[in-house]
C-alpha cells in the first residue's frame, strides 16, 4: 500500500485524477480497452473533476462500472449515485466511454445484482476508484462486512452510522429519509481490480483511517482489508492523516507534506 498525504482536497483529487488518468491510458495502450469501476459520494468530487478534465485519456475505449446504489431510489432523486455520476463524471467527459454499467435501484435487488454479475468481466477491472467512510466501509459494506462472498453484487443492509453519514453530507434531510438497503459491488470483487486509488479527505474520516490503515485487517474495519491488495494507492489531506502514525504517513513514495 502507498500513502500519500496532501495539504488539501484540491490537491488531493489532482493527484489521484493524475493518478487514474496514466493508468487508464496504459492498459488502454497495452490491451486496446480498459474496465474502471468508480465511487460516489462527497469524497471523489475533487477526483472525479480532475479525471474528466484529464487530457488524452481514450474515453471511448474505457467500459465504466458503477460501485454501489441505494435500492428504491429513483434516478432523480438528489441523492441518486446515477444522478450523481451523470451529473459530476459521465457528461462532463470529452467522449463517450465505450460503456457504462449503471446501478437500477428501483429495480428489484436480487434480479438487479444478476444482471450486474452478468456485465463485468471474468478478468480483473483495470483499475477502481474507491473511498472509505466514516464507518470504514468499502462501497456499502458496511461493518462486518462480508470478505468472502463471490458473488459480484450483492444487496446490502446499511448501518446507522452509515446512513448519517449521507445525513451529515447533505444528501437527506434527516435519518428517516436515508434508505436502509442498497446494492453494492462486494469486497471481493473491488480487490479483484489491478489497480485501486482510494481517496479520503476530511477529518470526519480519521478514525476510520487510522482503524483501516494501521489496526488489525477484520471485517469489523472494511477497508482494513485493502492492505492486503498488492497495488493500493491510498491518499489522503491532512485531516484525514491526522492520527496516522508518522511511519504510515510515510508510507508513499513522495508525500506532499513532511510528518
Amino acid at each position: 500500500m502507498r500513502v500519500s498525504v496532501h495539504p488539501g482536497r484540491p490537491e488531493l483529487g489532482a493527484a489521484a485524477a493524475m493518478e487514474a488518468a496514466e493508468r487508464l491510458r496504459a492498459a488502454c495502450a497495452i490491451q486496446g480497452a480498459a474496465t474502471l469501476v468508480i465511487a460516489t459520494g462527497a469524497s471523489q468530487f475533487e477526483v472525479l473533476g480532475a479525471l474528466a478534465a484529464a487530457a488524452d485519456v481514450p474515453w471511448g475505449a474505457i467500459t465504466i462500472f458503477h460501485l454501489d446504489e441505494y435500492v428504491g431510489l429513483p434516478a432523480d432523486h438528489p441523492a441518486s449515485f446515477r444522478r450523481f455520476l451523470r451529473e459530476r463524471f459521465i457528461d462532463r467527459l470529452p467522449a463517450r466511454p465505450a460503456a457504462f454499467h449503471g446501478i437500477d435501484g428501483a429495480a428489484p435487488a436480487a434480479a438487479e445484482c444478476r444482471r450486474l454479475a452478468s456485465l463485468v468481466p471474468a478478468a480483473a477491472f483495470d483499475l477502481a476508484l474507491i473511498g472509505i467512510g466514516e464507518n470504514a466501509h468499502v462501497a456499502f459494506n458496511d461493518p462486518p462486512a462480508d470478505f468472502d462472498t463471490t458473488a459480484a453484487y450483492l444487496a446490502v443492509v446499511l448501518d446507522e452510522a452509515c446512513r448519517r453519514q449521507q445525513v451529515g453530507e447533505g444528501w437527506f434531510p434527516d435519518l428517516a429519509a436515508v434508505p436502509t438497503t442498497a446494492i453494492s459491488m462486494s469486497v471481493r470483487r473491488i480487490l479483484a481490480t489491478r489497480t485501486l486509488i482510494c481517496s479520503v479527505p476530511d477529518g470526519r474520516k480519521a478514525e476510520a483511517v487510522r482503524a483501516s490503515l494501521e489496526g488489525p485487517v477484520t471485517p469489523a474495519v472494511p477497508a482494513s482489508i485493502l492492505r492486503r491488495h498488492p497495488d493500493c494507492r491510498v491518499h489522503l489531506d491532512r485531516a484525514s492523516a491526522a492520527l496516522l502514525r508518522p511511519a504510515t504517513r510515510d508510507a508513499g513514495p513522495a508525500p506532499d507534506e513532511a510528518p
